[in-house]
């Protein structure tokens, strides 16, 4: 219990933080780079990353873990319309779609969790985080109803949200074990 209660924290703050920078910092700058882009959707989303970071570290674990904080930032973003039947389900997918298709290519002979003596294939994270975006994406504007150029929005924002985050990680543990 005590590893869940550690998940949850770090994967949900984890995700809070990347869905803060994305909408205060990242949004109003997007907006200022590409003011006739219509689109609510972030062209780069980094919690997306959290999720499928999240997934890849904890499997199924990643579930509970990242729920309070998807949870939060849907209340942050949407207020009281959270509890809609439509929102309800976009939390649902958010949380579930990429811990699914880590397990789904498991099934299929690709097993890309962590296991000791073999390095990341970050490459293959990417894939599955590509597939995981396109899960998200159809379930979630299918949901909501969306127009195609919201599909194509959420695909390009998960995608290039994923390759940043994993980049920044990279370059920051680079630093962290230079300077140690």
């Amino acid at each position: 219990m005590r590893a869940l209660d550690s998940d949850t924290v770090l994967a949900s703050a984890a995700y809070v933080l990347a869905s803060l920078l994305t909408f205060e910092v990242l949004s109003p700058l997007q907006n200022v780079f590409f003011p006739e882009y219509s689109s609510k959707a972030s062209l780069l989303f980094l919690p997306h990353g959290v999720r499928v970071l999240a997934a890849w570290l904890l499997g199924w674990r990643a579930v509970p873990a990242l729920l309070p904080g998807v949870f939060i930032v849907f209340a942050y973003m949407g207020g009281a319309d959270v509890f809609l039947p439509s929102r309800l389900w976009a939390i649902f997918v958010a949380v579930i779609s990429a811990p699914a298709v880590f397990h789904g290519l498991k099934l299929l002979g690709w097993d890309l969790f962590p296991q000791p003596g073999r390095k990341p294939c970050w490459a293959c994270v990417m894939v599955a985080g590509t597939l995981a975006s396109v899960l998200l994406s159809v379930l979630t504007n299918a949901a909501f109803g969306s127009p195609t150029e919201e599909y194509v929005a959420y695909l390009i924002g998960d995608i290039s949200g994923l390759f940043f985050l994993m980049l920044g990680l990279l370059f920051a543990f680079r630093y962290t074990r230079a300077a140690g």
